[in-house]
């Protein structure tokens, strides 16, 4: 009976219960699947910077690299290994898009929190069933779109919410590269979950459904467009949403500089150049740190222009810091997720929809 009493007691622990378990633990420890060039220079520095976070375990199959900058962290060569040893209860999974669902089942399975890199898995039922684990279990199960913390699409947030632009009537996103050879990266073989669509696509997609919901209906043209392509390239997504009609696109042949951002409304315009500074930052392996971090230099605003004046407009700060403080204060009770499983879902279906809608020539429609 005693036994009986205690369980249930445990069961029944109140908010503030669950606050002060958080605050006695310190940090949450924090595992990384996959250490390939977006774990090792994004995901583990963000991680590490997070005052809430620690990184204590790496999944390598076969090498020990994250120990040249992480000395302290245990290796495993499998997940299946890692949460045998119950080594971390947050569960960054950084693999290739077809071992997604596997691994955050098999995670969440365990009773680990999971943050699964972008576009989360390749079919949205898959994502459904990884939403039901979560909520049985009572776990955070989130998606790294790291881009909605842009510089230039928190800058448009403002401009939206300011009303600058006045009724918006057109969004245009461009994601535009100039990358004629094909690379030997499992994105351009022939595997599930492959090509730009599912890459940048992701992005583009998450960052509209931010901003304006569900669409009413898709339309897409999907292309490989490179000699010898084996995976998609090109891509260009119309979405509707009332009056606002968004285009999406990206390629990998696109040497003329292309607008990243253009958006028009009845008092005017607004166009932005040029890609968030903070990848080129992870990539020169700066750490996310200090007053400057995700700021943009006043040459590389934006302008905008309205009936009777144009002027740059300031680029707010890029801070992708705040995705993993939101995942630690999701753990311990604090905020809600500021990246719902429902949006990746929404993302996931417009995906599955622009496929159709180019395999069927026509448009889709999708809001429900």
């Amino acid at each position: 009976m005693l036994i009986l009493k205690k369980l249930s007691m445990a069961m029944y622990m109140d908010q503030e219960d669950i606050n002060i378990k958080f605050e006695k633990m310190g940090k949450i420890r924090t595992a990384l699947v996959g250490y390939g060039s977006v774990g090792e220079k994004m995901h583990a520095p963000l991680i590490t910077v997070c005052p809430d976070l620690e990184l204590v375990a790496v999944v390598e199959r076969r090498q020990e690299k994250s120990k040249e900058k992480y000395p302290e962290v245990s290796i495993f060569r499998s997940l299946e290994a890692l949460l045998e040893a119950d080594a971390a209860d947050l569960i960054v999974i950084v693999t290739p898009n077809e071992f997604h669902f596997s691994q955050a089942k098999m995670a969440l399975e365990a009773g680990k929190h999971v943050v699964v890199d972008k576009p989360v898995t390749i079919h949205s039922r898959e994502a459904k069933e990884l939403k039901q684990i979560a909520e049985e279990k009572g776990l955070v199960l989130s998606v790294f779109q790291n881009r909605r913390w842009d510089g230039d699409i928190r800058t448009i947030q403002k401009i939206l919410a300011e009303g600058l632009l006045g009724r918006v009537v057109h969004f245009e996103s461009h994601f535009d590269r100039f990358r004629p050879g094909l690379a030997d990266n499992w994105r351009e073989q022939d595997v599930p979950g492959n090509g730009i669509t599912y890459d940048l696509g992701t992005h583009l997609i998450d960052q509209a459904v931010m901003l304006f919901g569900r669409p009413d209906w898709v339309y897409a043209e999907i292309f490989k467009q490179r000699t010898g392509a084996v995976a998609d390239d090109f891509f260009d997504i119309t979405l509707m949403f009332g009056s606002i009609k968004a285009r999406l696109t990206a390629s990998v042949l696109s040497k003329a500089p292309m607008p990243k951002f253009l958006v028009l409304g009845e008092k005017g315009s607004y166009i932005k150049y040029g890609l968030d500074v903070q990848e080129k930052a992870f990539k020169a392996g700066e750490l996310p740190e200090g007053a400057n971090w995700g700021l943009e230099d006043a040459q590389a605003w934006g302008e905008l222009h309205l009936e009777h004046t144009s002027m740059t407009y300031e680029t707010e700060r890029g801070d992708y810091r705040i995705f993993y403080k939101n995942i630690a204060d999701a753990i311990s009770q604090k905020h809600t997720l500021r990246v719902p499983i429902d949006q990746a879902i929404t993302v996931l279906e417009i995906i599955e929809a622009a496929f159709l809608s180019h395999q069927e020539g026509k448009r889709i429609p999708f809001k429900k």
